[in-house]
This record gives C-alpha cells, structure tokens and sequence, in this order.
C-alpha cells in the first residue's frame, strides 16, 4: 500500500473504518489531478469511494484552507438543496495525516477543465452549460444562510472594504517581487469600496465559482456538484459573478489567454458571451450589478495574489507535482490578471476583459 504525497493511508484507513466510512482492514487511495490549493484524494476500498481534502504542504497564506469551515459549509448548502457533495466527517486532529482534513461523498461525472474533456461537447450542450452555470448560481444566493445553519459564516456588512483589506494584507504576505499595477489595483479600490452604498445585497458566497468547478452530468449538460468551498463566506454575491466572468474565455481573449493554467474551454462554439451571462444572471437573481466592475477588479486582484502564491510555494519546492515551469506560468498569469483589472478600471467594464 503506497500512500501518494500528503496523506498516510495506513493511518487515514482505520480513522474512516471507526466512522463506519470504510471496513476495517486497508485501503488504497491517488491524488486527484486538478487544483493548486487545497490538495484532494481519491480513497477506495472496493466498490466504495471516498474524497479527502486537506491543506497544501508548504507556504499557507494566514485565514486560508480552514477544512472545517469547508465542512460546515458543505452540511449547510446540501441542506438547503444545492448540488454539493455530502459532507461525511472532519478530522481536527493533525496528527493522523500530518493536518486536518475533511472527507465526503465522491460524485461521478464529467469535470470540463480541458479541451479533450470538452470535445464532444456540441454547440447546443455549451449553450445550456453557460445558462445552467448561471441558473445554479442564482439558486445559490437564494439560499437563505440563516436557515440552513450558515448565518454565522461571514459579515456581510462591510464585505467588500475587508476584502480589499485582506488581499493587500495577502499580497505582502505572497509576493516574490514587486508589481506595480497590483499597487494600482489596490488604490482604485480602495477608492470605488469607499464610494459605494452601505446596503448592498449579499448571499452566500462560494468564492470560486467556474465551470472547472462543476460536476457535470455524464449524460446531459446539468450540474451534478460545485466543488472547492474552501473560499466560501457571506458577501457581495456580484463576486462569484465576477469571478466567472473572469476565468471565462472567448476566442479573442489576448490577456486570458496568457493565464495558461486556466483551459480555454468556453472558446468553443456555443458558450455565451460574458455580456449574455451578466444579462441572465441578473434576470434570474434579481440583483443590481451596477457595481460589477469593482467586484470584478477585486475577483482579477484575489486570483493575481493566488497565483502568486502558488508561485511562491513552487520556487520553495513546495507545491505538490510541481516544477519551475510552474513558477513562470504563475508569473505570466499574476501579470496578466493585473492588466485585465487595470482594463476594467479605466472604465472598460466586462468587455474589458476581452482584450
């Protein structure tokens, strides 16, 4: 029994046999391909599966890869009827695998990260998967958080300030150089947040909402389970627009298409602009988005400090399965999500991120 980098399974297996997960005896387990934060396992025994997430190894930005806050909030949107997987335990002690980790359900579909995951894909499928993207994240900032135990996750008050707050905090905690439209980005912000009404719609939050974040159905273009919580809060819900907005591409991207760790899968036929998107979402949630370029600069400028995380990880020899090649694409990606954000603040709106 091999145990791949970053979980034990001759530990893990009798903690999961003690919960009734698995049976008493071994277990064999891979590292799921995907994701450069929270690292994520494949555990079987037989004909059962499993999913274990725990933290990266290495450099760990201060707030981030809470397991059991990403448990709490997988319990709570089940709960209230959205396409997550079932949590099934939380392990608080760091002794077993070295940190804490939480396990839950495996569901079977397709995950559309990548052009030969896509390629059967027809026209009339990427259509559907743009507005199912939108209808599903609509239904999740309908959900009422009080209700299905989750009204303590965040403070939406003030939401957007904290989070410029916290990602300058962040960006002087990961960089490996000096950037000065980062700098920039930070200011516009910090001026746009200021200026803005104190009473803001907010919601659930997932924090990384994308289509490389889905399970889809093998059969037909619906959503099975959203994955990585591990972001989730109370907030501006124009955030996870935003965020979608920004990782989706189209074929005459110049700067998305310098972000190379993100496929370019919404390049194909059928997949909506990101103005149809925008339009859809705010017919199905009934949300203002007047203020989505700011929403959609902080989305740019959250991903920019990420990727230089990671690059910071990568150069310490500490991201999991990775090289110096890494390194230079987070480089290349951290530059390229800054422009895009300056585009957008100069007055460009989403169209901006076309360029």
């Amino acid at each position: 029994m091999t145990s791949p980098e970053g979980l034990d399974l001759a530990a893990v297996g009798p903690w999961l046999a003690a919960r009734g997960l698995v049976d008493a005896g071994p277990v064999e387990g891979v590292r799921l391909a995907g994701g450069l934060s929270n690292v994520t396992y494949l555990v079987t025994q037989g004909d059962r599966s499993l999913v274990i997430r725990r933290p990266p190894l290495g450099h760990v930005m201060p707030t981030a890869h809470d397991m059991g806050r990403e448990f709490t909030v997988l319990g709570g949107v089940t709960q209230g009827g959205f396409p997550a997987p079932q949590p099934l335990a939380y392990c608080d002690d760091d002794s077993i695998i070295g940190a804490r980790f939480l396990v839950m359900e495996y569901v079977d579909g397709r995950i559309i990260s990548s052009d030969a995951a896509a390629e059967h894909l027809s026209g009339a499928d990427a259509s559907a998967l743009s507005a199912e993207l939108i209808d599903v994240l609509a239904s999740l900032h309908a959900i009422d958080a009080r209700a299905v135990g989750l009204g303590d996750l965040g403070r939406p008050e003030g939401f957007l300030a904290r989070q410029v707050a916290r990602w300058a905090q962040q960006w002087e905690l990961s960089k490996t150089r000096e950037l000065p439209a980062i700098d920039d980005l930070l200011a516009w912000l910090g001026a746009r947040v200021e200026a803005l009404p104190g009473d803001l719609p907010w919601s659930i939050v997932h924090g990384d909402y994308r289509l490389d974040n889905a399970i889809i159905d093998p059969s037909e273009p619906r959503i099975r389970a959203v994955l990585d919580w591990e972001m989730a809060t109370l907030g501006d819900p124009l955030m996870d627009l935003a965020t979608m907005l920004v990782y989706w591409s189209r074929p005459g991207d110049e700067l998305r298409h310098q972000i190379r760790f993100a496929a370019f899968v919404t390049d194909r036929d059928g997949f909506w602009e990101r103005s149809q998107l925008v339009e859809r979402y705010a017919e199905r949630s009934g949300i203002d988005t007047g203020h989505l370029d700011v929403c959609i600069v902080l989305s740019g400028l959250k991903l920019a400090v990420i990727m230089e995380s990671i690059r910071k990880r990568t150069l310490a020899g500490q991201q999991l399965g990775a090289d110096t090649s890494l390194a230079d694409g987070m480089a290349m990606a951290t530059d390229a999500l800054a422009e895009m954000g300056l585009a957008v603040a100069s007055g460009g709106g989403v169209e901006a991120l076309s360029r």
